[in-house]
């Protein structure tokens, strides 16, 4: 009786390599999932389009996302074949379907950069993780970078007042305000860290502009003579022609 029972325990169990498999519900959701977001972060880096969500200092993870999902949407097709499938439940496939809204809005929805309206919701530049030094603000090439950094510390606005009466050239783009004068407008570009969550703001007020002639969200080259004056800067301005918005909207601190 004993060697009977025995000889029942240690009887291997019945291999199921022979058994069909078929697809899990389960399993090709969750590939269709990941093939999604792979298929995004693939048109990002294609089109260019990281440049309207992230810095240049983060932008790196489009190319790396993409490769890394396109391979565990692979590994997940290849393990998606099972014995016994599970039907999906209404809950896992409402999950599914709201994993894959933001997709659809990025793939779909019109490109758009933070413009005037977010300007006034900003905070002003912080100089937070800078490198500009007073030193890079007082020699070279004037940038809204410096300008903006400038305006962070006492040393930097001192450097920046050596600059009075230098010619600047900026890219940025038009906000008019509703106690702006006439013949000026606020030149702004966003500053991003990281991604467009941390934006923040620089601005320059430019002066001697015919009216009229620009309006909110154009995009312009300003060249013109530089004066901060505090916390303000001003740039009268000698030349001011419309332009395209850059590839990168953003400026990386």
């Amino acid at each position: 009786m004993t060697d009977s029972v025995v000889a029942r325990t240690d009887a291997p169990p019945r291999a199921e390599t022979g058994l069909p498999r078929r697809w899990s519900p389960g399993g090709v959701a969750g590939a269709f999932v990941l093939a999604a977001w792979a298929g995004l972060f693939w048109f990002l880096w294609v089109t260019g389009r990281e440049a309207f969500y992230l810095s240049t200092r983060t932008d790196w993870v489009v190319p790396v996302a993409a490769v890394l999902l396109t391979a565990a949407t692979v590994g997940r097709l290849a393990s998606a074949r099972v014995v016994a499938p599970r039907p999906l439940s209404a809950r896992e496939l409402w999950i599914m379907g709201l994993m894959v809204v933001p997709v659809v809005l990025v793939l779909f929805a019109p490109v758009t950069t933070l413009g005037t309206f977010s300007a006034g919701k900003r905070a002003g530049f912080s100089g937070t993780g800078v490198a500009t030094s007073a030193g890079d603000i007082a020699s070279g090439e004037l940038t809204l970078i410096d300008v903006a950094a400038g305006e962070t510390s006492p040393e930097g606005e001192r450097a920046l007042a050596k600059r009075a009466g230098e010619t600047v050239r900026f890219v940025g783009f038009v906000s008019i305000r509703d106690d702006t004068p006439a013949d000026e407008f606020f030149l702004i570009r966003y500053v991003v860290s990281c991604c467009v969550a941390d934006a923040t703001v620089t601005q320059v007020r430019v002066v001697n502009v015919t009216p009229g002639q620009f309006v909110d969200e154009d995009w312009v080259e300003v060249t013109g003579t530089i004066y901060p004056i505090g916390r303000e800067v001003i740039v009268d301005a000698s030349g001011i022609i419309e332009v395209e918005r850059p590839d990168r909207p953003y400026l990386t601190s």
